[in-house]
């Protein structure tokens, strides 16, 4: 049975809108214009115990409020989900025991408290005796390097050393599930790897159920295999990451490295492929898989080149692309096919 088990969830808010000026105000206190807005629409998945997934999708995709939904802060406006067995907008003790649900532009602890004693309020909240509570909080400093800023205060920590209480206060009762939402933002670059490093551990040993969205493709691409992409609150793709690449990446990066690069006609470059830079000492195109080998020969014959490089797109761009199509499609335009759960294209 999936630990977490989604149907054709949907949240709509009616928001007014407001006309321009005085008069436009003045109107509204007699008459007001609603209009709909479909932050999730008919969202369904299911994740097995133990998995991380991705949740992925640009700003206002409805992520958030999936989560939210998820976690019992929001009631779905249609749609089913069960989370370990419960309702989670039923609010049962015995599920809010069991997930956890950290937002990365929220705060959870005390800010004006040291750390330490915001994680014993924690703890007296979720009843974990005093020695349980000095294991836990023993091993999740001491993995996430923070033992020396427990009696910080909150607000005296960097953003980096913040998160990391914060992600030990959320691990603090040892949930089943746990909903993610952008843990990595603002991080510095060692800050977010350690984070990333402590997470794949902790999925790897305590076998949490993980649903992750995150900005930065590098936390994706580093601990999920599998990944949800929403937008417009519409899920349209749900499979491996690495099925993204294989069906939706059909181009490499070639760059070439050669005396006076900026000689050569860029009408002659646009013929081989789509022209990303052109300098002195250096072109790069971006060419269809299928024409890679015909491309550097072409170099080659016209060029004395020094060196070459053939690389894949970066995951950042492939999701990009993801979106334009899917915001082409959702405008009734022909420029590119949607992409459906499961990963086939239209």
């Amino acid at each position: 049975m999936p630990v977490i088990e989604v149907k054709k969830l949907s949240k709509t808010y009616r928001t007014y809108q407001k006309q321009p000026g005085i008069a436009g105000a003045f109107k509204g206190l007699f008459h007001r214009e609603y209009e709909q807005v479909h932050a999730a629409r008919d969202v369904s998945f299911t994740v097995e115990e133990g998995e991380l997934v991705g949740f992925l999708g640009p700003n206002g995709a409805g992520k958030t409020t999936t989560l939210k939904m998820l976690s019992g802060l929001l009631y779905p406006t249609e749609g089913t989900a069960r989370v370990l067995g419960h309702v989670p907008w039923e609010r049962d003790d015995g599920y809010r025991r069991q997930f956890a649900l950290l937002l990365g532009q929220k705060n959870q602890l005390w800010w004006d408290l040291p750390a330490r004693e915001s994680l014993e309020l924690n703890a007296k909240i979720y009843g974990i005796s005093d020695r349980q509570r000095d294991e836990i909080v023993e091993e999740l400093t001491g993995l996430l390097e923070v033992k020396d800023k427990l009696n910080v205060m909150v607000r005296e920590l960097s953003l980096g050393e913040r998160m990391k209480m914060e992600l030990i206060a959320a691990l603090l009762h040892q949930p089943k599930v746990l909903f993610l939402d952008e843990p990595t933002i603002g991080l510095d670059v060692l800050s977010q790897k350690k984070v990333r490093e402590f997470l794949r551990h902790h999925n790897a040993m305590r076998k949490t159920t993980v649903l992750l969205t995150s900005h930065y493709m590098a936390d994706i691409e580093e601990l999920c295999q599998r990944v949800i992409v929403i937008d417009h609150g519409t899920i349209f793709f749900d499979g491996k990451l690495s099925e993204i690449i294989d069906r939706f990446a059909d181009f490499k990066l070639v760059t070439i490295e050669c005396d006076r690069a900026d000689q050569l006609p860029r009408a002659k470059l646009a013929a081989l492929g789509e022209l990303v830079e052109q300098t002195p000492a250096q072109i790069r195109l971006k060419v269809k898989r299928n024409r890679v080998v015909p491309v550097c020969k072409s170099l080659f014959d016209e060029l004395d080149i020094k060196d070459i490089d053939i690389e894949e797109v970066p995951i950042e761009d492939i999701i990009r692309d993801l979106f334009d199509r899917n915001d082409a499609t959702q405008r009734g335009s022909t420029a590119g096919p949607a992409v459906h759960s499961g990963g086939s294209p239209e």
